[in-house]
């Protein structure tokens, strides 16, 4: 990402009143998610899913491009009693943080080239999560655009080499239409 993207989040993150309740999508994964182990939250943001995790008895690193929307996901952990790792990191441009990984977690955040990198990084038996709105989202919402949407069915072919526990596509509970998938590596 660009230091042009980096101030956009950043000014996103201070004038916006974030949300803090974790993506309904994922808490509706709830009984597929493991209760213990590192997870990795990337472009977590203002921390609102890292935070639901680190409830869950994980240990949370949160990467981001943004130094403020880290900065108030260390606050919001501190208010809830959790601890999360901010880890200040452009994926786009790496390295991506070193594994092993119980958990990647990937909300709303589209950079295909990390889809060869995460079977890499996961544990034996680790978990990717991915919610990623689809151009069908254009339908109802303009935002994202359309270069930061998938296809319609790209995602399981994104995740080859992991094992497909759960695969869904289409209006989900945060309201967008979403692909959504939950794989793991084998081990």
């Amino acid at each position: 990402m660009s230091l042009f993207d980096r101030q956009k989040w950043d000014a996103k993150y201070a004038a916006e009143d974030v949300p803090r309740e974790p993506s309904a999508v994922l808490q509706g994964l709830a009984p597929l998610l493991p209760m213990k182990g590192k997870a990795l939250d990337i472009a977590g943001g203002a921390g609102r899913n890292a935070i639901w995790l680190a409830q869950r008895g994980l240990n949370v690193t949160i990467a981001d491009v943004s130094p403020r929307g880290l900065e108030i996901a260390s606050e919001r952990a501190k208010e809830a009693a959790v601890r999360i790792t901010p880890l200040p990191a452009d994926l786009e441009k790496g390295p991506f943080p070193a594994g092993p990984w119980d958990l990647i977690l990937s909300v709303c955040y589209l950079w295909r080239p990390l889809f060869a990198i995460y079977p890499q990084v996961l544990a034996p038996g680790g978990l990717l999560v991915v919610i990623q709105p689809t151009k069908k989202n254009l339908d109802r919402h303009p935002k994202p655009p359309a270069g930061f949407l998938l296809n319609d069915g790209e995602l399981p072919g994104l995740v080859s080499g992991l094992e497909i526990l759960h695969y869904a596509e289409g209006w989900q509970a945060d309201g967008r239409h979403d692909a959504v998938v939950v794989a793991r590596k084998s081990g």
